[in-house]
């Protein structure tokens, strides 16, 4: 039976309700210390884990930690330091053309601006989301695979791309709450609802999952008999 927008709101009401609930004091995993060194952090965060970029900035940011100090770098000396992020190449060039525009267009202050920052090399919409929010207070959803992954199978998405569920989820939640729920999303993927096994019996939004629910509808189906 196809769920009607009545039930299927109050049911995403209780998803987030209920994250809030688990969540909210949970603060962002990466370590940074100024805007710029949050988005330094969060490009080398791309295709790897806050666990290893932490390991990398704090070395890295004892010895660099300010734009100026980016731009006079060269690749191949910025490279063996964040190398273990993996994209070492790319990466390292970004940063270094980053931090020389943020120098010559912004007097060396990072943009507190969404579209702003998606002007600056390797930054794009999730990297530029999670500046802006988690640095400068301006409500945002950066949308990486664990808010995208939680976003679609809880029900509170139905999008196929990171775009259109930033859009959803922007009309689902309360704009107040953009930018704490996205970290509720994040770590909900992290603790509980893992990409290959997700841990739905001991998951609290079993009985208002999306996914939850249709995987124990089939359970309950008799397999056809040969």
């Amino acid at each position: 039976m196809k769920e009607g927008k009545a039930k299927k709101k109050q049911r995403q009401e209780e998803i987030l309700r209920r994250l809030e609930e688990i969540y909210l004091n949970t603060k962002p995993a990466l370590h940074y210390a100024t805007p710029f060194e949050l988005l330094v952090a969060v490009i080398l965060s791309a295709q790897c884990t806050d666990v290893r970029v932490n390991l990398v900035t704090d070395e890295l940011f004892k010895k660099y930690s300010k734009p100026e100090q980016f731009a006079a770098l060269r690749g191949e000396e910025l490279l063996p330091m964040i190398k273990s992020c993996g994209l070492g190449p790319s990466k390292s060039k970004n940063i270094i053309a980053a931090s020389r525009e943020i120098i010559e267009k912004y007097h060396g202050e990072v943009p507190p601006d969404v579209d702003a920052l998606q002007t600056l090399p390797g930054v794009g919409r999730k990297t530029a989301n999670v500046v802006a929010s988690v640095a400068f207070g301006i409500p945002a959803i950066a949308v990486d695979t664990h808010v995208f992954r939680v976003a679609n199978r809880t029900g509170l998405a139905e999008a196929k791309d990171p775009a259109n569920t930033e859009k959803q989820l922007m009309a689902v939640i309360p704009k107040d709450k953009w930018s704490a729920a996205h970290h509720w999303l994040i770590w909900h993927g992290r603790r509980v609802c893992s990409a290959r096994n997700p841990s739905c019996t001991s998951c609290a939004l079993e009985d208002v999952c999306s996914y939850a629910i249709e995987e124990a509808a089939k359970a309950l189906v008799p397999k056809a008999q040969c």
